[in-house]
């Protein structure tokens, strides 16, 4: 009889555990969250729409009316281009496990989208959503760079060029920040995409556009924007896409998103009104082109900071995105003599460098940010910043040169002296911008 009474309590005690490890395992398991998932499917189109069409517009009015086309053309053009690479492999590269180059590049494992189905998850939204979120991020990044060499470079070339870039430039670098990649492991903190798209974009800029030589007569020759107009008009949509640039870098609807929102407002106005006054106070004048070029470098600035710091840093980060990007813009360039057509670097580069760095201070809690991780003072985190921005800076410096050498060396990057004084539009596209 004791045995069959210890036979029963054994078998109800077994069922009580299956039970409850069945109840902690559906606890534990991955759930979509309607509310963060309809705000990341805002937060993509948002994204989405700061490449196209806001940088289209944006670039468009700062070239000459010949060329006005073929700016645009470019960003349409790798907006699709950046999506089937993408669709294809970038994702994986990006964000899959890659086992024993773990440290370096992700896996095979998600190739064509595998796996990405719609019950698939990550976080508490579904895996489709996190990954075309992700694909904004890498169609705009190489979008970026046209304005470092535009009205010069061929259009095959250009196309060559991004598909090369995208595979061992951009998919491993936003690896090591946000994949499980060193950078990240170190404890380099990146929210948005200060190092993984703005240092990227604007030192890969920089060195295409000295690679393939200046614009036919700069300096000496005047080459106005053909119409400010657009060029505000692309500010304002890059200003508004950029909140879900930032705060759907959470991919969640909470605090930090709308904190993200918050410091991403303040510190875009301080950089422009920055800009402005400095504009003002050296040349006499404001100008409409400098108060969006100083709206877009707070924008840069505050990406890597967003999720970290709290609004007086945000003030901060914009007004030294202001001062910094305005001398790395006009007086830098001047000194040096580079043609980056539309300051790519200067706002970009600079801008991404002075948020990242910049992160690593006013993220300390005691001066309104979300606080160092235990055991990490603020002088080792600006070092992790410093060693994120410098290799960045080292990696893309040396894998751009070399693609850009393979790509001269097959089909040539740059269009003739008669192309290019005609015009692209009609010489690349045989159409124009306008037909007045």
């Amino acid at each position: 009889m004791k045995l069959k009474k210890f036979v029963i309590w054994r078998g109800i005690t077994a069922v009580l555990i299956l039970c409850a490890s069945s109840i902690a395992f559906a606890e534990e398991a991955p759930k979509i969250d309607s509310g963060d998932t309809a705000w990341m499917l805002t937060a993509t189109a948002l994204v989405l729409f700061m490449t196209i069409p806001g940088l289209s517009l944006f670039y468009a009015g700062m070239v000459r009316n010949k060329n006005a086309l073929s700016v645009m053309m470019q960003c349409f053009a790798i907006t699709g281009l950046m999506t089937i690479l993408w669709t294809l492999y970038g994702y994986s590269l990006a964000f899959e496990d890659g086992g024993a180059m773990q440290k370096w590049v992700g896996g095979l494992g998600k190739v064509f989208m595998k796996g990405v189905t719609v019950d698939a998850v990550s976080g508490t939204i579904p895996e489709s959503v996190f990954a075309i979120f992700q694909m904004t991020f890498a169609i705009i990044t190489p979008a970026l760079m046209v304005g470092a060499f535009a009205e010069r470079m061929k259009f095959s070339a250009m196309l060559l060029f991004m598909t090369i870039w995208l595979t061992i430039v951009y998919a491993p670098i936003a690896h090591w920040v946000w994949g499980g990649g060193w950078l990240g492991e170190l404890g380099v903190l990146d929210f948005a995409g200060g190092t993984v798209v703005h240092i990227n974009a604007g030192i890969a800029g920089l060195v295409a556009a000295i690679l393939i030589g200046k614009r036919r007569g700069y300096p000496t020759t005047a080459m106005p924007p053909h119409s400010l107009v657009l060029t505000l008009v692309g500010a304002a949509m890059l200003w508004v896409g950029w909140f879900g640039f930032n705060a759907g870098s959470e991919l969640a609807a909470d605090g930090t998103a709308g904190m993200a929102m918050a410091v991403t407002q303040i510190a875009t106005a301080a950089a422009a009104l920055t800009w402005m006054f400095a504009e003002w106070l050296f040349h006499g004048k404001p100008s409409a082109l400098g108060i969006a070029s100083g709206a877009v470098g707070g924008l840069v600035a505050i990406t890597p900071a967003s999720g970290f710091v709290g609004p007086m840093g945000a003030l901060i980060i914009g007004v030294a995105a202001g001062i910094g990007c305005y001398i790395a813009s006009v007086r830098i360039k001047r000194a040096f003599g580079y043609d980056d057509s539309l300051d790519v670097f200067g706002v970009h580069a600079i801008g991404g460098i002075i948020g990242a760095v910049l992160t690593g201070i006013f993220v300390d809690a005691s001066l309104g940010g979300a606080g160092l991780a235990e055991g990490v003072s603020m002088g080792s985190q600006i070092f992790k910043q410093i060693v994120g921005v410098v290799a960045t800076i080292v990696y893309c410096v040396i894998v751009t040169f070399i693609i850009l050498k393979i790509v001269d060396a097959v089909i040539g990057l740059r269009v003739t002296d008669e192309q290019e004084t005609e015009g692209l539009d009609i010489v690349l596209h045989d159409e124009r911008g306008y037909n007045l």
